[in-house]
């Protein structure tokens, strides 16, 4: 069972849309089983900060995958679940702003229109 996750297993994360399945590389895998050694299913809250930021650039990434094929079986085997993952937080998206340059020798203003 350990060279099947080694080898093609995903990662199970309950989100508020249900389950989705994330198929990583060999080396996130491998330091995905590392992670889950011991339990098979973890809330975010008991990582530790590095592993957080793993899971979230996971997340950010377009790994997702259906778990089923066309019979109806199970495809890979789940490496771990991580419970109601928390989504990234609107207001970090919110203090962004985008610079903008009206014409060539203009001051550069954000999107609100001040300098």
């Amino acid at each position: 069972m350990l060279i099947e996750k080694l080898s093609e297993g995903v990662l199970c994360i309950h989100t508020p849309l249900g389950p989705r399945y994330l198929r990583p590389n060999f080396w996130q895998r491998l330091y995905l089983i590392w992670i889950f050694r011991h339990f098979d299913s973890l809330p975010p809250q008991v990582l530790k900060m590095r592993e957080q930021r793993f899971v979230e650039t996971l997340c950010r990434s377009d790994l997702y995958v259906s778990l089923m094929r066309s019979n109806g079986l199970d495809d890979a085997p789940v490496i771990g679940t991580l419970e109601n993952r928390i989504p990234i937080a609107l207001e970090d998206w919110e203090r962004r702003v985008t610079a903008v340059r009206q014409a060539p020798g203009t001051p550069v203003t954000n999107e609100q229109g001040t300098s």
